[in-house]
């Protein structure tokens, strides 16, 4: 699947940096170009992959290049401000060989949250290929500044784009790892888990063809009707040694038995593990399986009973799936998109944090409307006594 991926603030751009590396590292072919945006001049001199011209500093009348300060209506308008400089670089993209973009934003920061949704509206209202977005959850520790963004960003971005695909930093975050390798971590997990998704929609890697094949309609499909999604991955090592072809040529050495029993345990364990955002797995409206590593340890039956599997937890009948063969990893593993989800523990808790915090700002301007008037009635007193 051809992706014009949109870093969008601090995290948005180190994720996007890393999509970079992880697509030329397994030469998955799913990034057709990558844009930074950011209003803090270093976040986007920190990146590493992302080219030079394609890093855009958005609020320079306002910030000087210094950031938003975690303010996200801040962000929000100086990305209606500056949308025409984001244009520019998007101009450069060659629209006609993609089949959706993909803005990815912190919905923690500033910039990523309240800018994010203002350009998936302009891309929406111009474009007509797909406009999903990535967004990642800040952990309930990193402070209340941060919850908030997220909770008064989240239903914005959800509305303007097609489909969220969302990663939750809560699940993620290991005790005891210092802030900057934690990060990284996430990262890693986050493109690996999404960019194995995206690149199995590139039909043809390499010189091997997928027994049942995800294209980027299979993708897309999942995907359409717009909400919320999340994805599973779960990977066990296995011995490549054996001959390339021997699924495909019946040699003895390839126990179908095995790799069907295999492929199942796999769907099963990346639906009920660690999905990138936590959900009751019967709320999903569709869902995709997808089989990946050396082509001899794939076969067409272990993807049918896992797909056939995930239909009976999810009780939808939307269920794709298909295989992305990969030779330059050890491991077999299962990618489970799961899209459409409703029930979901963080969000309900997100809305909470809104509605709440909603509620106290109203109680605050009240109450220092009674204080002015208090003081203006006192002050006319003074003023009579004198």
């Amino acid at each position: 699947m051809k992706l014009a991926l949109i870093g969008f603030g601090q995290a948005g751009g180190k994720v996007v940096d890393e999509f970079l590396a992880f697509d030329s590292r397994i030469d998955g072919g799913f990034v057709e170009s990558a844009i930074a945006v950011n209003s803090a001049t270093a976040d986007l001199q920190g990146l590493e992959h992302v080219p030079q011209q394609d890093r855009v500093l958005i609020g320079q009348a306002r910030v000087k290049g210094h950031g938003v300060g975690a303010d996200n209506e801040l962000g929000a308008h100086v990305t209606e401000e500056d949308i025409d400089e984001i244009q520019g670089a998007i101009d450069r993209v060659p629209v006609h060989e993609i089949d959706a973009f993909l803005i990815v934003a912190g919905m923690g920061g500033g910039t990523g949250s309240g800018g994010a949704p203002v350009l998936a509206k302009h891309l929406k209202r111009i474009y007509t290929e797909p406009v999903y977005g990535l967004g990642v959850l800040p952990g309930t520790d990193e402070g209340g500044i941060y919850t908030l963004n997220a909770a008064r960003s989240f239903q914005t971005f959800v509305r303007e784009v097609d489909n969220l695909l969302v990663f939750d930093n809560d699940v993620w975050r290991s005790t005891g790892e210092s802030v900057e390798g934690g990060y990284d971590r996430i990262n890693r997990e986050i493109v690996e888990r999404f960019g194995l998704l995206f690149a199995a929609g590139e039909v043809g890697h390499g010189d091997h063809v997928a027994e049942s094949v995800v294209d980027s309609s299979e993708i897309i499909n999942t995907l359409s009707g717009g909400g919320i999604s999340t994805v599973g991955y779960a990977s066990e090592t296995v011995d490549s040694s054996s001959g390339l072809l021997s699924s495909f040529t019946g040699d003895d050495s390839f126990d179908e038995g095995e790799a069907t029993n295999r492929m199942t345990s796999l769907v099963r364990k990346a639906t009920l593990g660690r999905l990138t955002l936590p959900c009751d797995v019967s709320s999903a409206e569709r869902g995709l399986v997808v089989a990946t590593g050396p082509p001899e340890h794939l076969n067409r039956k272990g993807v049918e009973r896992g797909r056939q599997w995930l239909e009976d937890e999810t009780g939808s009948m939307e269920i794709r799936g298909g295989d992305y063969p990969t030779t330059d990893r050890e491991e077999v593993g299962a990618i489970v998109l799961l899209s459409g989800v409703t029930d979901v523990p963080r969000i309900q808790q997100l809305q909470e944090v809104a509605i709440e915090a909603q509620d106290r700002t109203e109680t605050v301007r009240a109450n220092a409307q009674d204080e002015f008037a208090t003081l203006m009635d006192t002050g006319g007193e003074l003023d009579a006594l004198f």
